[in-house]
């Protein structure tokens, strides 16, 4: 019988035509990610032909994590490590701990890994992973004995040339000293370049703590230096506390920004005099969040949308910025610090205002750039001082945003665009090059 007749199974298949799991209008993050391939398509000139490679993960592992909880029960969560794209090399990308976490989210977030990591150029595919879980209602010890069954399950597909694995949401330099040893014990050697963003004492990188928040500044400099910003004076909201916002906050306050608002899980604070950065990082240290930070007026967290600044970083979780708030939103500059915070739909709004937009998938590539640096490190056993990491990292975003800047000019569209038109075409280049096997 000919492939080609209609009651052949393959015949109901066309290339164009996805998995209903895959449809943009099913999956929240992974159709915001599948509306900014379809934005891009059209600039890839003859790489089109390969664009399915783009809004197809590579390989999805859905896992089951049981443990025993102090109480003596068992209790099962949800974990998944999705490696969206390899052609350029290993994947890359961190890991979260969260309640909300949906396979939707780690695919897109996976998907953005790709494209974050062809942006700044480093030879690292994307991939992403995360658990469902609060790791909030876990003791230490059940914690600990999530991350390693959790690694263990995933274990098959990560590994120091497949797929490295780092902190996210609700992980940090412990966790992935657990996943280290644990990936560790298996195979019967310790392999430190399986996981990035580790302690200093195994193997980790200087610096890679506050990379991603400086990053955001690097880039957050030159955008506001193209459109003419002075840094000096110009008021500055955060959404997010953490490494991220924290630190991005506080080189730009040294720059001569006055820190007026900050908002995260717990509440939103405002000073319009100025909120003193280490003082809030003292605060949310002991306390967990900005929530009753004296020196400051409690907002209502919608009110946070529409104080008055200069530049604003979102840097919390995806999804924030919508059509419900980008119209309300003063800001001259938005630089995204979080991975997806705002919808295709906002980005729209944000444009016709004429809101420069610094997108997540070159903003936040600090920390995956000192993640590079550091699983290098970690394969040579030589280790850089912190002075030539933050020198090698500002280079590398520095002419990252430069080049992305121009192909926005020249194509005269959103650097959100221009972002993904540089990024796909080096991941579609790679695929082209290499073939399809077999």
């Amino acid at each position: 019988m000919s492939l080609s007749t209609p009651s052949h199974p393959a015949a109901a298949f066309t290339p164009n035509s996805l998995p209903s799991f895959l449809q943009a209008d099913q999956l929240g993050p992974w159709g915001t990610y599948l509306q900014q391939v379809d934005r891009v398509t059209p600039y890839l000139g003859t790489l089109s032909r390969w664009v399915e490679t783009l809004k197809r993960p590579k390989r999805m592992l859905i896992v089951d994590v049981p443990i025993h909880m102090d109480n003596g029960t068992v209790a099962h969560f949800e974990g998944y490590r999705v490696q969206h794209n390899t052609s350029r090399g290993p994947g890359k990308g961190g890991v979260r701990f969260h309640q909300d976490v949906t396979l939707s989210e780690v695919m897109a977030l996976s998907a953005w890994m790709s494209v974050k990591n062809a942006a700044v150029n480093l030879p690292f595919g994307g991939a992403k992973g995360g658990v469902r879980v609060n790791p909030k209602l876990l003791s230490l010890g059940e914690l600990e004995r999530v991350t390693r069954r959790y690694t263990s399950e995933i274990g098959v597909i990560i590994g120091p040339t497949k797929d490295i694995p780092a902190p996210d949401v609700n992980t940090d330099e412990r966790i992935m000293a657990w996943m280290m040893d644990t990936y560790s014990m298996n195979e019967g050697s310790t392999a430190t370049g399986v996981v990035t963003g580790k302690p200093i004492a195994l193997g980790g990188s200087l610096g890679r703590r506050e990379a991603t928040g400086r990053g955001v500044y690097t880039v957050g400099v030159e955008a506001a230096q193209k459109i003419g910003l002075s840094l000096t004076g110009a008021k500055l909201a955060v959404q997010g506390f953490g490494n991220v916002g924290s630190v991005a906050a506080q080189l730009f306050v040294q720059a001569g920004a006055t820190l007026v608002a900050v908002q995260d899980h717990s509440g939103t604070v405002f000073n319009g005099a100025g909120l003193d950065v280490a003082a809030l990082q003292a605060y949310v240290q002991a306390h967990g969040g900005v929530a009753g930070f004296a020196a400051a007026q409690a907002l209502d967290p919608d009110v946070f949308w529409e104080v008055d600044c200069d530049v604003l970083i979102p840097a919390a979780l995806e999804g924030q910025i919508t059509v419900h708030n980008a119209a309300r939103i003063q800001a001259r500059l938005l630089i995204e610090g979080a991975n997806g915070p705002t919808t295709p739909e906002a980005d729209d709004i944000l444009a016709e205002r004429q809101i420069l937009v610094v997108p997540d998938v070159i903003a936040n590539a600090g920390g995956v750039t000192v993640s590079y640096f550091e699983w290098v490190q970690d394969f040579s056993s030589f280790f850089w001082t912190e002075a030539d990491i933050n020198a090698r990292l500002v280079r590398i975003m520095r002419e990252a945003f430069e080049g992305i800047w121009e192909v926005a000019q020249t194509h005269r569209v959103s650097l959100r665009t221009a972002t993904f038109i540089v990024a796909c075409t080096r991941i579609l280049q790679a695929r082209e090059l290499r073939g399809l096997y077999p």
